[in-house]
């Protein structure tokens, strides 16, 4: 079979990010209606399909890291896109919560194979000189593919709700058989024990990210603001499309089926964030890239808390829309500033540590918000976006006390003190 393998690398990672993200968008974009409409979830039950995936991810992310790093990443790549198929497949097949719930569990696990083997593959293949140019390219094809793969679910769901979810299931196991036959591997080497990831590690950065937190008020108000973003994110983003389907759709081009609101919607919310970010970058510029852009994140969270909100208690439909787009719109600009300010401010000796740090803070945050919320949106929807809402209320102030402490802060020296980085990050809220 090694003959077949002689695809150009580059090629490969472009067509295989482009069919993965649009499968990926063929099997989400309506499986929020599905859970409601077909499978007849409750609100704590949608909640729940998140929360099991946050932790089989969580879990499993280490195993099957070990894969790639010891024997294959195209080993590792392939086995994961069987997983995720098998998941979008019973998931679609099945319409019972068990069945989604192991749906989850599933395509959960074969994500983390995948998860920094496919970059670790390509970087390995044409070299770290390449590989910049390699992934904004390749950035740039995902999105494509994850508009067309929208259009399609769309386009599908309006014949059979499942059938986008069955079609990507069954592309994704094709998938890892063309990679399987076509995909070179030439220059992997197995990671030295020193640098592989495990458990032991784990706990070690988790232990010196709570140093970290000990020692340094900035570090600490990061992880804070992290956690709770997580305690509030996890009903919200489960939860918006269960009140979404409480409202009666207008009749347009002649019909009114959630599957065509749905994927308009999707299509709507991308376009509406790019479209902000551009604006942003081209009027202000200096407040996106500004050393400590605390006033503009804390902006950017005080409108995600108002978009909460307002969507929470709207009862027009427009309303909720205009309140939920505003919510996605300002935490969608808000990443990148985040993770500028973040790679910018941090010194390399302790950003992984930094890094790990409030990523686990933000998946305990879901795993342990999430269940309570949901249980309180089986007796009311809104309470539970209210209270999704209100929990995030506490992050621009958060922001604004870390500006002030920086203001107070005294002059530091000419020169850097050896060993002592600059801890100035904030994590996704």
């Amino acid at each position: 079979m090694t003959r077949f393998r002689s695809a150009d690398p580059t090629r490969t990672y472009y067509a295989y990010n482009v069919a993965w993200s649009f499968l990926a968008a063929l099997s989400f974009t309506l499986s929020a209606v599905y859970y409601v409409r077909d499978a007849g979830l409750n609100p704590l039950q949608m909640v729940l399909v998140g929360t099991t995936l946050e932790l089989a991810c969580f879990l499993f992310e280490i195993p099957t890291g070990i894969v790639a790093d010891l024997y294959s990443r195209r080993l590792s790549i392939v086995i994961g896109f069987v997983l995720i198929g098998a998941g979008f497949l019973l998931q679609g097949l099945v319409p019972a919560f068990l069945a989604i719930l192991a749906a989850q569990v599933l395509w959960g696990i074969g994500f983390t194979f995948t998860s920094g083997a496919d970059q670790a593959w390509i970087t390995d293949e044409i070299g770290v000189e390449r590989v910049d140019r390699v992934f904004v390219r390749a950035q740039q094809f995902e999105l494509g593919g994850t508009i067309a793969g929208t259009v399609a679910a769309g386009a599908l769901g309006l014949i059979n709700l499942p059938l986008p979810m069955v079609l990507s299931g069954a592309g994704m196991i094709l998938l890892a058989l063309v990679l399987a036959v076509f995909m070179r591997e030439q220059n992997f080497h197995r990671t030295p024990r020193a640098e592989r990831e495990t458990f032991r590690q784990m706990a070690e950065t988790f232990k010196s990210g709570l140093e970290a937190a000990r020692r340094r008020p900035v570090v600490r108000t990061v992880v804070i603001i992290s956690l709770i973003a997580g305690l509030s994110s996890e009903a919200f983003d489960r939860l918006w499309s269960v009140k979404i389907l409480t409202f009666t759709f207008p009749t347009v081009f002649g019909t009114s089926d959630p599957a065509f609101w749905f994927t308009v919607l999707a299509l709507a919310g991308t376009l509406l964030s790019l479209a902000a970010s551009l604006i942003l970058s081209r009027l202000s510029p200096e407040r996106l890239s500004a050393a400590h852009p605390n006033g503009i994140l804390a902006t950017f969270a005080l409108l995600q808390v108002v978009g909460v909100l307002g969507f929470a208690l709207s009862g027009n439909l427009w309303l909720a829309l205009a309140a939920m787009w505003l919510n996605t719109v300002a935490g969608t600009v808000a990443y990148p500033v985040q993770s500028a300010w973040l790679n910018r401010n941090v010194e390399s000796a302790s950003r992984a540590t930094v890094i790990s740090m409030v990523s686990q803070a933000n998946a305990i945050g879901q795993v342990a918000g999430g269940p309570p919320l949901g249980a309180l949106g089986r007796t009311s929807l809104r309470g539970a976006l209210l209270a999704s809402g209100l929990i995030f209320a506490p992050i621009p102030a958060l922001y604004l006390r870390l500006r002030t402490a920086h203001t107070h802060q005294p002059a530091p020296p000419a020169g850097p003190t050896p060993g002592e980085p600059s801890d100035t990050a904030v994590p996704r809220a």
